[in-house]
């Protein structure tokens, strides 16, 4: 080849090239869009899978409720549209009320698997550890929202803790914090009540101990049939222990009697907060809860455990330790 048909090539494949060149980036572009758009998570409600953190505080002093309550939860995150959904728990997580503790740490290992923390046996270590994934999510452009199934103090702490690196603008927009009633505010220090209402975006929501109210009201004094819908054995397994927990501490030693578990009904009312979060304010009540989250709707089979054989909380949405 002479050097007039080499200079002559090199000139085509320069021109082949710069007609290539805008065609061979619009299509990695497209297929990147199609790579984003099919990684991102469809929002649910106000929560966004993609980057958001659910942190479910609970009391467990001394109402019974709460194991209900982490039931419910449970029930929620199994369902495959929560697949993504990232949540920690935290026990323990009461205010200055008295009374006894209503102890469930073998429930919250079910649930959970090691995606919760105990602050009723070690305060220092779960808020460590709840501070740093609070930390990491707002870092990472998410929001933290919790479900206050309890008091404020131990938010109230998480939040001090942020403040010493997160700006108060972010703490106030992308820290929302949940309550429901009027009494867990009570029992709250003020100071922290103050504290958490000041410094974040705090969201006072009608009781779930009631139903009509713009929320779901998810305490029933009379029977649920709910072993007719959850059919998943795990579910249903953590359905009877929590229903066993809360009859065998309910009233006991000075333990407030929750009047509804007693009569053989079901309290999770602390999660009608969950429901607000992910835009479920239309569930009426405990009926309505089981018919939207049912594992065996009718004529159906059920699905499968998507648990794995550890908790819940699988797959997608585990969490660093």
């Amino acid at each position: 080849m002479s050097f007039r048909e080499v200079s002559m090539l090199s000139r085509c494949s320069f021109a082949l090239r710069q007609v290539l060149r805008p065609l061979i980036a619009h299509v990695v572009a497209t297929l990147m869009i199609g790579v984003a758009t099919a990684s991102a998570a469809e929002p649910i409600g106000r929560f966004d899978p993609g980057q958001d953190l659910l942190l479910a505080h609970f009391d467990l002093k001394t109402d019974v409720d709460d194991v209900h309550s982490v039931a419910a939860i449970a029930t929620m995150l199994a369902d495959p549209a929560m697949a993504k959904v990232r949540c920690h728990a935290v026990a323990g997580a009461y205010g200055v009320q008295t009374g006894l503790y209503v102890p469930a740490e073998g429930l919250f290992d079910l649930v959970f698997d090691d995606d919760w923390s105990d602050a009723h046996s070690d305060r220092d270590a779960a808020l460590d550890r709840v501070t740093r994934l609070a930390a990491e999510t707002l870092e990472a452009g998410g929001t933290v929202w919790v479900a206050e199934a309890g008091q404020s103090d131990f938010t109230a702490a998480v939040v001090r803790r942020l403040a010493e690196r997160v700006p108060a603008d972010e703490l106030r927009s992308r820290i929302v914090v949940v309550q429901h009633a009027d009494w867990n505010e009570e029992v709250t220090t003020a100071a922290d009540l103050s504290y958490v209402r000041r410094t974040t975006n705090y969201k006072r929501i009608p009781d779930g101990n009631s139903v009509g109210n713009g929320t779901p009201g998810f305490r029933s004094e009379l029977p649920v049939d709910w072993q007719t819908r959850i059919t998943i054995a795990r579910l249903a397994t953590i359905w009877r222990r929590a229903i066993d927990i809360a009859n065998r501490y309910n009233g006991v030693e000075g333990r407030y009697l929750n009047e509804a578990i007693a009569a053989g009904g079901l309290d999770f009312s602390d999660v009608s907060e969950v429901a607000w979060i992910f835009g479920l304010e239309d569930l009426t009540d405990a009926e309505a809860f089981f018919d939207r989250f049912a594992t065996c709707p009718a004529g159906g089979r059920g699905n499968e455990d998507p648990s794995g054989g550890t908790g819940l909380i699988g797959g997608g949405n585990r969490l660093p330790r």
